[in-house]
């Protein structure tokens, strides 16, 4: 299961990068993978992948970009979403690199809280502990703000972010013992 959760939120972080000629065969393993390990986050991506199947990658690319770069409450960036543009948001980006430097990741072009490095980070280090950190403390609060600022109900990126958001609460919960589990939830 370790392989699988690790897997998947690269893959997530990769659907959360701005598209490219891989999108719809990433789109694809993400939602068989989903079907076998979480059904639940593997009906909410339906939406997501009939948009995939139906789009060109230059129509796929204008709906990303209209989506994440042209409005602010869906802005991609967890420390923005958390603090907005503020001294806390630069110590948070601070503490990122210090933390992917430890473990020799690299977050590329990207800045280090944008929610697909952070998905590839947790999708690259296999640390329960740590991750499920990162997963409640930062990126299920800072989803449950990017959802939210995209109105459409059907909005293909809003399906994948709600298939994310599921995806990320089930592993939560199955990974932590329940007594961590309502201190985490608890703090979140």
């Amino acid at each position: 299961m370790k392989s699988i959760n690790l897997t998947l939120c690269q893959t997530f972080g990769e659907l959360l990068s701005y598209p490219n000629e891989r999108i719809k065969s990433s789109t694809s393993n993400c939602g068989r993978t989903l079907t076998q390990s979480d059904p639940c986050a593997a009906a909410a991506l339906a939406g997501f992948i009939d948009f995939i199947e139906r789009q060109n990658l230059p129509q796929i690319e204008e709906v990303f970009t209209s989506t994440f770069d042209l409005q602010a409450l869906s802005y991609p960036y967890v420390g923005y979403q958390l603090c907005g543009e503020s001294q806390a948001r630069t110590m948070f980006l601070m503490k990122l690199q210090e933390l992917y430097r430890t473990q020799k990741f690299s977050c590329g072009t990207e800045l280090p809280d944008h929610l697909s490095v952070m998905l590839r980070f947790i999708g690259s280090v296999d640390d329960p502990q740590g991750n499920t950190e990162i997963i409640v403390d930062a990126l299920l609060p800072a989803l449950e703000k990017i959802i939210q600022g995209i109105e459409k109900q059907d909005h293909p990126y809003r399906n994948l972010l709600n298939a994310l958001q599921i995806y990320l609460t089930n592993r939560v919960e199955t990974e932590l013992p329940e007594t961590e589990r309502q201190e985490e939830l608890s703090h979140g």
